[in-house]
């Protein structure tokens, strides 16, 4: 069975963000996938120091609860990335997640794993494709196969509309193009795993 892993990059514990990622989970798991939701917002993630001990001994030098996120990232066959949209870009807590993710790029622990991003801007037009094409651009260089929500919609990924808590849940548009994504990452991690 293929396990599909879902990230939370929201500050907030239990936000739009949060119940998008969900929302895609639930799709795979519709596809027969196992899933697990990690929220950064619950965990203690230091920002790197640009120590490089990761360089010399292939594990990075802070002690914290980014090991056992990395252990996980490298045990799933998929990954679906979310964050709010923070002045056109990703959050400073999913920014960290990527920064010391660096001792997975050494020999390319993520390989080959299908990714997908999620974002939840102010508006529909609030910066969610700049902030996916960030998670993109984390997930080319951790040299993973990237995937949108597919067709037929086939945009960049799952992009939701909101403010308060709650509002993407009568987002249409964000719950559908998540519900694609979650699908989409599943069935591709599927036929690599035959």
């Amino acid at each position: 069975m293929v396990k599909i892993i879902g990230i939370v990059g929201s500050p907030r514990k239990d936000g739009n963000t949060a119940y998008l990622v969900k929302t895609a989970l639930k799709s795979a798991e519709e596809m027969g996938a196992a899933t697990e939701l990690i929220n950064i917002a619950l965990m203690d993630v230091e920002p790197c120091i640009a120590c490089d001990i990761c360089k010399t001994m292939g594990e990075c030098g802070i002690y914290d609860d980014m090991r056992e996120v990395m252990e996980k990232l490298m045990d799933a066959d998929g990954i679906i990335m979310g964050s709010p949209v923070y002045f056109g870009g990703v959050t400073s807590q999913m920014k960290m997640l990527m920064d010391r993710s660096r001792p997975l790029r050494i020999d390319f622990k993520l390989r080959n794993k299908v990714g997908g991003a999620i974002a939840v801007g102010g508006s529909r037009n609030g910066g969610q494709e700049t902030t996916i094409s960030a998670i993109h651009e984390f997930m080319l260089i951790q040299d993973m196969i990237i995937v949108g929500d597919g067709a037929p919609l086939a945009h960049y990924g799952g992009t939701g509309v909101g403010g308060p808590k709650g509002d993407t849940e009568n987002d249409d548009f964000g719950v559908k193009t998540s519900k694609n994504l979650g699908k989409r990452v599943a069935e591709l991690a599927m036929k690599l795993t035959d």
